[in-house]
């Protein structure tokens, strides 16, 4: 049964529907963007950020401001010296998490990049982790990613979980305005959303947002990100980007549908998919296996095309 508060938020959206759609629409948006209150995590999320606590104390810490304002963290982990002569030139590697996420929990895969020699810059993305800010869209995140490329890119490829994911595929297309494409050779995304607008109407539905409050949340989008709403679609962002992708995605993930990695590889030939079935939402980014996987792609040498 749905909690109290869900029941009375459904119902005001209800009668505002009536009465100020336009107002409701607002509305909706901000409770859309509105992220979780970093100060005040969860036990789970505590006991995480302990357990990363030496990981964390590796990085070099650096705060960006983005061009709206807001100050982002971005944590460099150099690979460790080694037989190589010069590690460091096999390139760097940009790593975003997803919704109520954090640096911290991309540690299997930050730390298997930067063993395979690449240097590796975690971001927290808006309104998480030690980024400022209590708000994430897709048109902020993707400004937040152009600061991380504009002080440490290009870069050798591009990784994001779940809604970071679907901000690296749109960072890498270029499709928010006054944010001209990522320059990286690669992209993966892990259990990433591939469509806006089904964000969006999964959200409505939740909150009993109508169709003309939709409409009008539809318009803020298209305002602060420059496109329609339905625009907003990952096979059409990895048609545009044209980059060597890797979907890596489980049948069972309860929170991102299996059909939404189905519709990323159904871009083009550049993109593929690999399944981790058994392996949810969120115990995939700890996988051995597909941590591995993702190495192994990033490490793939180019192939140029045949001359005749």
């Amino acid at each position: 049964m749905a909690s109290f508060a869900l029941k009375v938020t459904r119902a005001v959206f209800g009668a505002a529907e009536r009465v100020a759609p336009s107002l409701a629409g607002r509305v909706a948006f901000e409770v859309f963007c509105r992220t979780p209150n970093v100060d005040k995590p969860t036990p789970g999320e505590r006991r995480a950020i302990a357990q990363a606590a030496d990981f964390m104390a590796e990085a070099r810490h650096h705060r960006l401001t983005t061009k709206g304002g807001g100050c982002v963290a971005v944590h460099e982990f150099r690979p460790e010296p080694g037989d190589l002569p010069d590690r460091e030139s096999l390139g760097t590697v940009l790593v975003i998490h997803g919704w109520r996420s954090r640096t911290e929990y991309m540690r299997a895969l930050v730390s298997g990049l930067r063993d395979a020699g690449y240097k590796v810059v975690s971001l927290d993305l808006p309104g998480h982790g030690q980024s400022s800010g209590r708000r994430l869209n897709l048109a902020c995140g993707v400004e937040a990613v152009r600061t991380a490329g504009d002080w440490f890119g290009p870069f050798a490829a591009v990784v994001g979980h779940s809604f970071g994911g679907a901000i690296a595929a749109n960072a890498a297309a270029g499709s928010v305005k006054g944010a001209p494409p990522l320059a990286a050779g690669r992209l993966v995304l892990i259990a990433a959303p591939s469509s806006m607008p089904a964000l969006f109407a999964d959200f409505s539905r939740m909150l009993n947002v109508g169709p003309r409050a939709q409409d009008k949340m539809a318009r803020i989008v298209e305002r602060i990100a420059g496109l329609p709403l339905s625009q907003y679609t990952g096979a059409r962002q990895l048609a545009e980007a044209h980059l060597q992708t890797l979907i890596v995605h489980a049948r069972d993930d309860r929170e991102v549908p299996a059909a939404q990695a189905e519709h990323y590889a159904s871009a083009e030939a550049h993109v593929r998919l690999h399944w981790a079935d058994g392996l949810g939402h969120r115990r995939i980014l700890a996988d051995a296996g597909v941590v591995r996987r993702v190495v192994e792609f990033v490490a793939e040498p180019e192939v140029l095309p045949t001359t005749h």
